[in-house]
Order: structure tokens, then sequence, then C-alpha cells
């Protein structure tokens, strides 16, 4: 038996085409590893911003997670961070509920029984399912209705409910956990007058980090920036429902943006977070066009490359080992360093038909750099002792590779643009001379 773990080259995948990749790359087709590695990737209640976390973003909102015991207990951890006390609660499923379907006849006494203890009265009640009530094919936005309307009969007349789903499951289908979530999150906001002034940057949970993309809003006569991340009352997030336009920073909340521009005729933009300067630049020229503003972004890219050229020139050889469980295309950040100069040895990740762009790229400029998939059963054989990176970037690299400097690259906040490039460059530079594990 060969105990080697699956893995292609660029230049192998490049060679098979956008339309034949190996199943073994590919997240749902077969058997998945669920090593430590990609518990946040598979489970969309793990750690991070999954769909837990996430269906708390909205201010003022409280959570029934209606699951079995084994499928609620991760969730104590999430418990006990800051701002998220007494926003859980429990709906517990027996073996006679997973046949019965009885647990649903439930769920609106619990949802009053909550409203009734929380004081003041939650502004939403979010009700997380798991893969039980997938399999059991459970209308969710009909029992949402129904615990909204009991709520209204006893004198809550200002509390909504509505459904997200924890289905990993769903993760391969058209509305994955974390595309549904979103959407349900802004499907709460109603038409309001526009603002000419005000936009929304929608896509992440946390706030991005202050750079340069709110210095160039503002220079162009923007008072209101809103985050749902930044909103610290439910009325100042259904102040969105304000905005001129919507800034899309993440593919996950493009269908969320889709609704809003049907519903509340907010038209949006995608930005797509990438490390390389000159498609930086790029994108800011498009998005100055796109809106009637001028955008100067030479100083900003000046001091991007400058944190480049410092970082190359203390490790002109500098090889890389890249996950994805970091706030990073793992694909796009390794064409990026590549292109900087560096070396990419190897890339922890799913492949998608969507990324081939990158993949006919490194082929071009770095052949022999190996991809593996997370969730291959066979990446029990990893062994570290056959990689030749210097450090690598994301937790799940960091696991596979635990005698090499790393850094996580994944906290809630994420920088955007060329503040992206200069922090990350920053990062690389400070864990390599201290040897950061």
């Amino acid at each position: 038996m060969d105990k080697r773990p699956v893995s292609y080259t660029a230049a192998e995948l490049a060679r098979l085409g956008r339309d034949n990749i190996p199943k073994e790359l590919l997240s749902g087709s077969g058997l998945v590893y669920s090593s430590p590695a990609t518990l946040a990737y598979n489970s969309p209640g793990a750690e991070g911003f999954g769909v837990k976390r996430a269906g708390l973003a909205v201010p003022e909102s409280v959570m029934l997670i209606v699951a079995p015991g084994c499928c609620g207990r991760n969730t104590s951890l999430i418990s006990n961070m800051p701002g998220y006390k007494n926003r859980f609660f429990y709906l517990e499923m027996n073996e006679a509920d997973l046949v019965t379907g009885n647990h649903l006849s439930r769920i609106p006494d619990a949802i009053l029984e909550v409203a009734e203890f929380v004081k003041p009265a939650p502004k939403v009640v979010m009700i997380c399912i798991t893969c039980v009530d997938a399999l059991l094919g459970t209308d969710m936005e009909r029992v949402s209705r129904r615990a909204e309307e009991h709520l209204r009969a006893h004198g809550f007349d200002d509390t909504r409910v509505r459904p997200c789903y924890m289905y990993a499951l769903t993760r391969e289908g058209r509305r994955p956990p974390m595309v549904h979530v979103r959407q349900t999150l802004y499907s709460l906001l109603e038409p309001l007058d526009k603002d000419p002034k005000s936009v929304n940057i929608i896509g992440n949970f946390a706030p991005l980090m202050d750079g340069e993309l709110m210095d160039y809003l503002t220079k162009a006569g923007v008072r209101h920036i809103r985050q749902i991340g930044s909103c610290r009352t439910y009325g100042e997030f259904l102040d969105m429902a304000r905005a001129n336009f919507n800034i899309v920073t993440d593919p996950e909340a493009r269908a969320a943006a889709e609704d809003m521009r049907t519903r509340l005729d907010i038209p949006y933009i995608e930005l797509t977070r990438v490390h390389g300067t000159d498609r930086i630049a790029l994108q800011y020229q498009a998005f100055a066009n796109s809106i009637g503003i001028h955008i100067d972004d030479s100083l900003e890219r000046l001091d991007a490359e400058e944190k480049v050229r410092e970082l190359k020139s203390s490790y002109p050889n500098l090889t890389f080992n890249i996950g994805e469980s970091c706030n990073a295309d793992p694909f796009e950040l390794a064409t990026a360093l590549v292109r900087y100069g560096f070396k990419v040895s190897e890339i922890y990740a799913a492949l998608a038909p969507e990324k081939f762009v990158y993949i006919r790229r490194l082929a071009e400029l770095s052949p022999d750099t190996r991809i593996y998939c997370n969730m291959e059963p066979t990446m029990l054989y990893y062994d570290i002792s056959c990689s030749e990176a210097d450090i690598t970037i994301g937790k799940d690299a960091g696991y596979y590779c635990p005698d090499i400097p790393n850094i996580p690259w994944n906290s809630d906040r994420k920088p955007f643009g060329y503040q992206g490039v200069r922090d990350l460059m920053k990062s690389i530079l400070e864990a390599l001379k201290e040897g950061q594990r």
C-alpha cells in the first residue's frame, strides 16, 4: 500500500484542465478526513465565524439551537467568548424526535420562553438547526413564521424569527451554510429612504480593519460607512437599508447583495481581497471609475511594495507552505508570492474550477508547487520531512508543519488591499526573526 498523501503539481493540474480536476482535490467527492486542520472548514458550526457566531452578528439577537446534544456541544466554547453570554439557548432533540419530528411543535413555545427570559426582549431570534432537519426535510421558513405568530399572540410584536442552517450536508450545494446565513441576516432589512452619502461593506461579520479603503470612501464624500460588525444596536443595523450602494468583500455575500439589490434597490460592487499590488491598483481604479470618484493610491502602493522588498532583501530564497485556514484565497496568495519572487512549495486546499486561473499562472511560474486537499484521507500519511518550506501561512499549514515558523493569518477583523499586503509582509518578517511556532 502506498502510504503517501495524494497530491498534484500545478503543472500536472494545468495539463489536466479545469474540467478534469482529480476527485481527491475536490470538496465533497469522497470520504472526508476530519483532521484538526479541517475542523473549522468541515463544520459550519466550528471555530471562527461559523454559522453560530455569524447568526448572531445582528445586535440584540439571540439563538435557539435545535439539535441533538452532540451537535450543540461545541457551542459551549463560543458561549464563553465576550459578547455571547445569555445569547445561546438550546432545544434538545431526543431519539423519538429524530423519527417523528415532534420537536418542531415545541419550537414556538421554546422561543416564547427565550423571549420572556431575555431582558430586554430580543429583536431577533435565530433558529439554528442541523443536518438532522435537513434529512427530515423540515420547512424552517414555515416553522419560523409560526414561531413569530406565536410571539405576537403573547405581546412580542417587535421580535423577528429567522432560520439559519448548520447543514454541513449542503456545503456543496447552491446555498452553502455561510451563503445562506448572510442572506438570512440581511433579509431583516426593510426599505428606508436612501442616503446618497451612505455605503455598506458586506461580506465579513467583523468590521474590516481601518485602512485605505475607508480613507478613499471618506475622501470621496461618503459620510456613513456601515458594516454589520460595527452596528451596536438593532436600529443601527436597520439603517444599512439607507445605503446608496453595497461593497461586497466576500463572494459568499454575493447572493445577499443580489437580494438587497432586488428588494431594497441597493446596487453593489465587488472588491476582492488580493495580494498582488498591481491587481489591487487595477481593482481600485475600476472601483473609482464605476462610482465616479478619483483615487490616488500611489503612496499606499509604494509603501506595500517597500514592505515586500524588505522581506525579499532579508530572506531572498524564502519558501512557503500555504493552507486554506487563513484570511486569503490560498491559490491567489501563492500566485502573488511567486510573482514577488518567493517560492511556494505546497498548498493545502480543496480545489474548485473557478480557482484554475491561479493554477494556470502557477504552472507557468512555479510548476512544481504541489497541491494537497485537507479533506483527503491520505493526508494521514503527510510527512513534514519532505517539505522544503521556511514558513507556513494558515492554521492548517501550521498543523501539518509544526516545526516550521507559522503565522495563522486568520483574525476576525481582516485587512484589505495594500494594508493586507503590508501587514502580511510584516507578520512574516516578525515570525521568521522570532522563530515563531
